[in-house]
């Protein structure tokens, strides 16, 4: 079909409607998901607008200045001429200073909106694959990196605008001289290299410098939240040099850094004077000769360093190619995989009926959990038991899908998970958490913070059944107290996260070793109030006590990723190996017996 037929004219406005709607879309999700849209081109172009802008006032100064010269020397009236130097000279310094404002306008921008899509794509990634960056890679990518990324729309206009003042002195010089014009352009293929050379050198020199600047962070993390073990141990002086242990390769990694910039800025240091020198001698020459005047001559002078200025661009280079490396390293927390929800809903009324088909779980080529057949019945509690590394909290994920299998599926009510919109999802699946992550806002807010709006009633009743409710009360501001400021101790701060839970419990409740820092009383009250108080569900427990165990319906017995048996407590506990992941070898079961029988009427043995 030829070139502008109608056909080719449709398909062509169809194409261009489905970029715009999908660019539409990705920015709407972005917005909706609180990553925010990017700053677009207009701070950028403002920024590259102002460079050229003072580039061609900077272009046009040497010309009228000289001129103006020429006038007053002849003696004559110079007429408008010395004002429209002043005007330049002046515009100039304030198209200048439009330039700071809008980089700096630009550069906070764009470095917010990477920060923020950064932290959306990690807080929207699959956790398992989240799991190689450390808190305090994380925490460089997007603090030190961000910055760094930030400024690359603007130092990148800048820099074009940099190359504009060279480019508008060659065309200046010419159209004053041909001879010292070839002259300068006979000097610029060096200055040229000279950059060349360092943006090749640098790129990988930042790249190293930021990882290994990242591992001093991440050690240094790690040292902060070990702070009260590397005291009781004494240990201060060994965690001292493990955190300081990158550091010599950090600073090898810097001076490189710095004698390739002082290499390419002594280079060009000694090529653009060079450079002038010799423009100023064939210009010498020209007015000895007569084809130059004075005029000329200074702005000769003038235009020789502005086009030698090629080489003042290695600064803004070197923030070009150091602000790319550090967009990579934040790209890869934004595109993390995020998981893909569906359109379906569950069946209204449905009571929680929780089985696994197929599960099949690998990390790095190593199969981590296999569950085929498992079913956990609508209401009823079932808990997780095995010993380190069985395969207990991926069993967990997978239930509540936090993350997908690599084959096979779960169903609730008959629904695959994977197949649900994710507010379905969401509202009728909640988890606890060993360590919660509450958040900021008050007490009440933490708690009620999730995909529902809880009511105050509620957000009470829970914190009650969380056994939170007494210590909240004795905060300052009881429950309107804000959480940074509140003195909570690990078990108390676990039980809010357990009554925030609780305050969102749909049609199944995934506690992921959630009561481990209460004590024995403790938990069983809790456990108590949560058949009592909260919205009656399926449970799945990850457990570590032979008494939370015995108050489940069932036990799923995980050995080395795989399902070994799912029964009754009492059955289990006649199996010796059993026995042994609680660290009992004998016959009876050290449960207590009120908790075997401490089960409301009607609930399933």
């Amino acid at each position: 079909m030829p070139a502008g037929a109608p056909g080719t004219v449709e398909r062509t406005e169809g194409s261009r409607l489905v970029r715009t709607t999908k660019t539409r879309l990705r920015r709407a999700r972005a917005a909706q998901d609180g990553a925010g849209p990017e700053p677009g081109r207009t701070p950028a172009a403002l920024v590259l607008l102002c460079s050229v802008a003072a580039a061609a006032t900077a272009v046009a100064q040497p010309l009228v200045l000289g001129h103006t010269l020429d006038l007053l020397l002849r003696g004559g009236d110079p007429g408008p001429w010395p004002a429209l130097s002043a005007a330049l000279l002046v515009g100039e310094v304030l198209l200048d200073s439009l330039t700071a404002l809008f980089t700096g306008r630009c550069n906070a921008g764009w470095t917010a909106s990477i920060r923020s899509r950064a932290f959306t794509g990690l807080l929207h990634g699959v956790p398992d694959r989240a799991r190689p960056y450390s808190p305090g890679d994380v925490g460089t990518r997007l603090t030190l990196n961000a910055a760094d990324a930030g400024g690359v729309p603007a130092a990148r206009a800048a820099l074009a605008a940099s190359l504009v003042t060279p480019a508008g002195a060659l065309v200046a010089l010419a159209f004053v001289d041909l001879w010292v014009a070839a002259c300068v352009l006979a000097g610029l293929p060096a200055l040229a290299l000279v950059l060349r050379a360092f943006a090749r050198d640098t790129g990988a020199s930042v790249a190293a410098y930021q990882r290994v600047q990242s591992q001093i962070a991440s050690r240094l993390l790690e040292a902060m939240e070990g702070a009260a073990t590397i005291a009781a141990a004494g240990t201060g002086a060994r965690e001292r040099r493990r955190v300081l242990a990158p550091l010599a390769e950090l600073g090898a990694l810097g001076g490189r850094m710095w004698v390739l910039h002082g290499r390419a800025l002594a280079r060009s240091g000694v090529l653009v004077p060079l450079l002038v020198l010799a423009a100023t001698a064939v210009g010498g020459v020209r007015l000895a000769s007569g084809a130059l005047s004075v005029g000329d001559l200074l702005a000769v002078c003038r235009y020789a360093q502005l086009a030698a200025g090629v080489g003042g661009a290695a600064t803004l280079l070197g923030a070009v190619v150091r602000g790319r490396r550090a967009r990579e390293r934040t790209l890869a927390l934004e595109r993390l995989p995020a998981l893909a929800y569906g359109t379906c809903d569950l069946p209204p009324g449905g009571p929680g009926d929780l089985e696994l088909c197929g599960v099949r779980v690998l990390r790095d080529g190593r199969e981590v959990l296999r569950a085929d057949g498992v079913r956990v019945p609508g209401g009823s509690t079932a808990a997780v038991v095995g010993r380190s590394g069985a395969g207990k909290s991926v069993l967990a994920a997978v239930a509540g899908r936090l993350i997908d299998p690599d084959e096979g599926h779960v169903l609730l009510d008959g629904v695959r998970l994977d197949r649900l919109g994710r507010e379905a999802l969401r509202t009728e699946v909640a988890f606890a958490f060993e360590r919660p992550v509450l958040g900021g806002g008050t007490v009440a807010e933490a708690v009620a913070a999730g995909p529902r709006r809880v009511p105050p009633e509620h957000v009470r009743r829970a914190v009650r059944a969380a056994g939170a409710d007494a210590f909240v009360r004795r905060l300052p501001r009881g429950y309107d107290t804000p959480l940074p400021s509140a003195p909570l101790s690990g078990g108390e701060y676990q039980r809010l996260g357990l009554a925030r839970a609780f305050a969102h419990a749909g049609r199944l409740l995934v506690m992921d070793d959630a009561t481990s820092s209460l004590d024995t009383a403790t938990e069983y009250e809790v456990d108590r109030a949560l058949r009592r108080s909260v919205r009656p569900g399926t449970r799945l427990v990850v457990a570590h006590r032979p008494s939370v165990a015995a108050r489940a319906d069932r036990v799923i017995w995980l050995e080395d990723g795989r399902v070994r048996a799912v029964a009754p407590h009492r059955e289990l506990w006649r199996e010796p190996d059993y026995r042994a992941l609680f660290g009992s070898g004998g016959d009876e079961d050290p449960a207590p017996h009120r908790d075997r029988g401490a089960r409301p009427e009607g609930a399933r043995s």
